[in-house]
């Protein structure tokens, strides 16, 4: 009878991500992942068949996840508040392994080697763009903001608004904390 595995397949892809995400795709070595799932070889193929495939999957968890807070914040308070408080939720989370998005991350490190995850990451960012807008029509529908504005040009900037902001916290010599709050304001001013 085949043993069972003795691991939390979940466990492994949130520490997989957290990797990724710190030192991205070129940067984490198999070496690195078994460490740090503490897998032997054989183990690691047999639950992931290769570093590209637990990389897609990390980067599912990762959008998903994102996905999830936003929901959860347009729930609690609103979609116009959600977009409000989102820059800050984005930006202000201290066990996060970075500050940059990963799938921006993803994008700029693969795209130019026409490598499938970096499709995979535009694909995950358009998802992230389309919940933007669905949050600004819904903010139209509710009166908070003006219907002479277009939800996916909206969505887009706040999406390019998002990406700079990361990018500068990052950095750590900005204070993004101060950016989050003038996005925010921004869009009080969409009325």
């Amino acid at each position: 009878m085949p043993r069972k595995p003795e691991f939390n397949r979940d466990d492994l892809i949130g520490r997989a991500r957290d990797l990724f995400w710190q030192r991205g795709w070129a940067g984490t070595s198999l070496k690195d992942l078994e460490r740090v799932l503490k897998m032997n070889p054989g183990s690691f193929y047999a639950a992931f068949g290769s570093k590209d495939a637990l990389f897609g999957l990390a980067m599912d968890r990762y959008a998903k996840d994102g996905r999830e807070r936003l929901r959860n914040l347009a729930e609690d308070s609103g979609p116009l508040t959600a977009l409000q408080q989102f820059p800050q939720l984005v930006i202000g989370s201290a066990d996060a392994p970075a500050k940059a998005c990963m799938l921006a991350k993803t994008v700029l490190e693969l795209q130019t080697r026409g490598h499938p995850l970096a499709d995979q990451a535009n694909q995950h960012l358009r998802a992230m763009e389309d919940r933007f807008a669905d949050l600004f029509r819904q903010a139209q529908q509710l009166g908070e903001i003006s219907s002479d504005h277009d939800p996916a040009i909206l969505a887009r900037r706040y999406q390019s608004d998002l990406m700079g902001l990361r990018i500068s916290a990052e950095r750590g010599d900005i204070d993004a904390s101060a950016i989050a709050d003038e996005i925010a304001e921004s869009l009080s001013r969409l009325g």
